[in-house]
């Protein structure tokens, strides 16, 4: 940082030599610092500025940084803001005479009589701080003090100290730069745009506080165009001393006041009010006047609550998406400086109640430690609307060191600010399911099971198996024959193996890409990477977030329609224009008689007739469809929808997955946990309470199967018999997914759902 330099007698002297110098220059003679009739001066002073130059000053007086804002889906409740200075910029059409006229007989009386530089002014400073040796004075007019806080702004833009150093340091050469900046600036503008440039730029209190209108709503909560002379005039005198005279501070309200009364008198002295409105005006106690609103003094997210989760999302939604920028940078420039309004998905009943039933389930304090992740989307539309953490979040440092507190929404991809997942178990199954009648079979078809497979009889274009894979149910063995209804009923493993042997991996891999499915670590996000591509896929022995999940279920929920998750409805810049949002592109990815054959298994053979989610059934007998899942002993999953709404819960820990068998949750010891047993009442919670919430009318029409897949070509189907919810390795090692399993190891991963 350069040394800053004192003023001393002979620098000021040449300081205003260097002004006189340049009002002669123009064509002024000596006398003007001793005559009255400046206005003239200064008409001559604009006869030389085409002869000015200022390099490298990229300025424009109507575009500042102001906060952008984020909104929920009913386009008034606000999530959060963001900001780097806090700033909403109006047209001086929209702030009120007083006001204008305050900050004119505070500032610069003679605004409207100088070209720039009010010479009267610069005298007057001279002889009261180096001949009067009074208070300091620094005659700047107010378009020079306009250059003064375009110049530290475009220096803080930049992340340039050495640039906010020198446009705020006590020299002669910053004088002078200023001078000649805003000599340029009155040729260029009219003094009415900078007058609105400079309302909109001052700081006007502490905690990041800038520009008229969002002081006039931190301490009147009014708009800048209704506020009166009293408001004005407190607004007015802050400005000289921000952090003294903030009027929102208690201990400042008495010197506020008197610097209140002082802009009145000279509001008085310029003829802007009458005697008796002064009168009147100063005997009005301060604090009377006050209606104080919350600063932000929680930037973005940190501030949003238990919307932060949300919030969090869209922001990275934001900075990974090329409509907003061509850079990550430049995003989040705009996000931070742009004043947009953006408008989100964010149903604020359905974000409420996931937060809610997520801690509920599992309290953020709960010593077991695992984490559940509540993710919520509107079938047919993408939109997400809502997620649920029992996490406090936090971005600040204080996080790596309190469990409870993360930045990480574990319900979104990692490239959206999750994790890496979690293994989801059977709550996959009704991919295959979809896979199957997609290859023109039907769900009653009676399939020969066993526990041991090779790998070579899934083998397909993109997969070519190796080894083998032994597979059994969480019970243990088989059941044999057992139809592919049957084995979504009692989520048996060894049948999901007998499915992939006709059809192949492959095909299951397609399905699944075509419903929305893709995999949560970045970078392998493709179901067909070698991290998720083999058989224990088919399993649930995959890395995903709750979001994709859910998305898949709304896939089924919406008659094979699928959209790509989208969490932004509109956003507009502070100049009304619209910016362009990523679209969820929604396509017709199954056939309709398919969706609605695999809804109708997952209702009358998973909920209804004793099958292993029926604990999933919700209130008032709405026609509920579900699939439960368990992996291994590290998650506990519960996905399903109305035909409103998808949603899936994940129960565990993610970034390092642990046993939650003999533990305590919430107050309830169990040797052994399954996800109907705590990821499926935190499912039912948050669908009860959102749909009661929202008035969510019963559609009970959905999940009529079509005939031609339901055709039974020999014997009859075995009649359901209820399974375990569970997946579990019955001997050697744990298949996750990773490679493909070329040994003799025992995969029981799908059963009851754990893997």
């Amino acid at each position: 940082m350069p040394k800053k330099k004192t003023l001393t007698v002979r620098r000021v002297l040449a300081l205003l030599l260097a002004y006189a110098m340049l009002c002669i220059s123009g064509g002024v003679v000596a006398s003007v610092f001793l005559a009255p009739a400046v206005l003239g001066a200064n008409g001559l002073a604009r006869a030389i500025v085409p002869s000015l130059k200022v390099e490298g000053i990229d300025f424009n007086v109507t575009s500042l940084p102001q906060k952008s804002r984020l909104f929920a889906s009913d386009g008034k409740t606000i999530i959060a803001s963001f900001y780097a200075q806090n700033r909403t910029v109006v047209p001086l059409k929209d702030i009120s005479q007083p006001m204008q006229q305050a900050v004119v007989a505070r500032e610069d009386r003679r605004f409207f009589e100088h070209s720039g530089v009010d010479v009267q002014g610069v005298l007057r400073a001279f002889v009261q701080t180096f001949v009067k040796k009074g208070d300091t004075q620094g005659g700047s007019s107010l378009t020079q003090q306009y250059v003064k806080n375009v110049l530290l702004t475009q220096a803080h833009e930049k992340d340039d100290p050495i640039g906010e150093y020198h446009a705020s340091e006590e020299t002669i050469a910053r004088k002078l730069r200023e001078m000649l900046i805003a000599v340029q600036m009155e040729k260029k503008y009219s003094k009415l745009e900078i007058l609105q440039g400079y309302l909109n730029i001052a700081q006007f209190g502490t905690n990041n506080l800038y520009g008229v209108e969002t002081a006039a709503r931190r301490y009147f909560n009014v708009s800048a165009k209704d506020l009166n002379i009293v408001q004005a005039a407190t607004i007015a005198a802050i400005t000289k001393n921000p952090a003294a005279y903030d009027p929102s501070v208690e201990a400042n309200q008495k010197e506020s006041e008197r610097q209140r009364n002082i802009v009145l008198d000279l509001m008085r002295q310029e003829g802007f009010i009458k005697d008796e409105t002064y009168e009147d005006a100063v005997k009005t106690p301060l604090k009377d006047t006050l209606n104080l609103q919350d600063a932000a003094s929680n930037i973005g997210c940190q501030g949003a609550g238990d919307n932060a989760f949300f919030c969090n999302y869209v922001t990275n939604q934001i900075l990974n998406s090329k409509e907003f920028g061509a850079t990550q940078d430049a995003r989040n420039k705009l996000l931070n400086e742009g004043g947009l309004d953006i408008y989100t998905t964010m149903d604020v009943n359905a974000n409420a109640a996931a937060m809610k039933a997520a801690r509920d389930t599992i309290p953020v304090d709960d010593p077991s430690g695992f984490e559940v992740s509540i993710a919520a989307i509107r079938p047919g539309t993408g939109e997400v609307l809502g997620f649920g953490s029992n996490r406090i979040y936090d971005a600040t440092d204080e996080a790596k060191t309190n469990p409870t507190h993360t930045a990480i929404n574990y319900a979104v991809d990692q490239k959206d600010g999750g994790g890496w997942g979690f293994q989801v178990g059977s709550t996959w199954k009704p991919i295959n399911l979809a896979a199957w009648m997609m290859a023109g079979k039907s769900i009653n078809t009676p399939l020969r099971t066993a526990t041991r497979y090779n790998n070579a009889d899934f083998s397909c274009d993109r997969f070519q198996g190796i080894g083998t894979w032994s597979v059994q149910n969480s019970g243990g063995g088989t059941t044999n024959p057992e139809t592919p209804l049957q084995g979504l009923v009692r989520s048996h493993n060894t049948t999901q193996a007998s499915m992939m042997q006709q059809i192949k991996l492959c095909a299951i891999a397609d399905a699944a890409k075509a419903m929305g499915y893709h995999n949560s670590p970045e970078g392998s996000e493709d179901v067909f990477s070698a991290n998720s591509l083999n058989a224990p896929m088919t399993i649930g022995a995959v890395q995903a977030a709750p979001l994709t999940m859910a998305n898949v279920f709304a896939t089924i929920a919406a008659n094979g329609v699928e959209c790509t998750p989208i969490a932004l409805k509109k956003v507009v810049t502070a100049y009304g224009k619209e910016i362009k949002t990523p679209s969820a592109n929604c396509h017709q990815a199954i056939e309709p008689g398919i969706a609605q054959t695999v809804a109708y298994a997952m209702n009358q053979g998973v909920v209804t007739k004793g099958g292993e989610a029926e604990t999933t059934q919700l209130n008032d007998n709405r026609k509920t469809f579900a699939k439960t899942g368990t992996n291994e002993d590290t998650s506990m999953l519960t996905g399903g929808f109305v035909p409103q709404v998808a949603s899936f819960v994940a129960v565990g820990n993610a970034e390092s997955p642990k046993s939650f068998n003999n533990m305590t949750i919430n107050g309830k010891f169990m040797a052994s946990w399954y996800g109907m047993f705590i990821a499926t009442p935190a499912w039912k919670d948050f669908m009860n309470t959102y749909l009661d919430t929202a008035k969510i009318p019963q559609d009970n029409n959905y999940g009529n199967p079509e005939a031609k897949y339901l055709t039974t070509p020999s014997s009859s189907a075995a009649a359901p018999s209820r399974d375990s919810d569970r997946n579990a390795n019955a001997g050697g090692n744990t298949n996750n997914g990773g490679n493909t399993n070329t040994g003799g190891n025992t995969d029981t991963g799908g059963d009851g759902d754990r893997h």
